[in-house]
């Protein structure tokens, strides 16, 4: 069985069409770019384009239900996309529009929903009973699958762990609220920290090139601990099987360092931490291929 799925991101979307049983083979994978500053009505048509074109080039007709992971998440009250970065998107009926312009069935999710689902029904974490699947880039976002199903949650903003709070923190945050886990260890955030502390301006990537620099060695440390504190709080009230950690920062080795699992533990109700903290397996292809594991969902 095929299923097809749609990636929709701040700069690109994507398209695949895919068999579960052999996900690393695609039937057909293409990109364009979103364009998002030309407004919703573009994206919308930039949508409709992918969903031709993958149809082109498999040369089948458009399915019964086609997933789409989205930035931000779909409102359950009123259908309305809600909490997008992709600010044009904020407010508007993706899913009925979409459904209109094509005439099939899309199941949405978040794209860190569709990260997790992907990661643990065919990545990283296949096999877990309860996994938490983290965004920690640009931004920071989060979905949670159980038994192999994504948890939505009542709001629409289960695993939303980006927007939680920090002790001692009080950065300014594009929600609205100060302090959240966003403004601290997203990746812009802590080369803000380096800038802050160290009047240079570098990308996150060199800046771990120079640890052992002690600017650089301060933001790290920031991160790590911050990280412990932050990802503690969701071990306390979900207490996951595995964490499987994407993202540009997720990149990062010292996420998976004994010491990072010890500044977890300082702040986790147990004496021992026995989470597994995972990098994932699918990479790039992970949001789209959990927004084609989203059709699965329908059935």
């Amino acid at each position: 069985m095929h299923v097809w799925g749609i990636d929709l991101g701040g700069t690109k979307i994507e398209g695949v069409i895919l068999d579960p049983a052999c996900p690393e083979s695609p039937i057909a994978r293409l990109r364009l770019p979103t364009e998002s500053a030309q407004g919703y009505e573009h994206v919308l048509n930039q949508i409709v384009r992918v969903v031709f074109a993958l149809e082109e080039e498999s040369r089948s007709p458009r399915p019964s239900w086609i997933g789409i992971g989205t930035p931000g998440t779909i409102e359950p009250r009123t259908g309305q996309l809600k909490n997008s970065n992709t600010q044009c998107m904020n407010g508007m009926p993706l899913r009925d529009d979409l459904e209109k312009l094509l005439k099939t069935g899309f199941r949405c999710a978040n794209d860190a929903n569709c990260f997790a689902l992907a990661e643990s029904t065919l990545g990283a974490a296949k096999g877990e009973g309860v996994v938490a699947g983290l965004i920690l880039g640009t931004g920071v976002g989060g979905g949670l699958v159980v038994g192999g199903h994504i948890l939505q949650g009542l709001h629409g903003i289960a695993g939303e762990w980006g927007h939680n709070p920090m002790r001692g923190e009080a950065t300014p945050c594009y929600c609205g609220r100060s302090g959240c886990v966003e403004t601290v260890i997203a990746g812009p955030s802590l080369e803000r920290f380096f800038l802050q502390v160290s009047g240079r301006s570098l990308p996150l990537k060199q800046i771990a090139e120079l640890e052992r620099a002690p600017h650089a060695a301060a933001t790290l440390q920031r991160l790590q601990e911050k990280f412990g504190e932050a990802l503690a709080t969701m071990i306390n009230i979900l207490d996951p099987d595995a964490i499987v950690i994407g993202g540009g920062v997720g990149n990062l080795p010292l996420l998976y360092e004994e010491q990072t699992r010890k500044e977890i533990l300082k702040h986790t109700f147990n004496a021992e931490l026995k989470t597994k903290i995972l990098k994932p397996a699918l990479g790039d292809s992970a949001g789209v291929f959990g927004a084609a594991m989203l059709t699965l969902e329908t059935s």
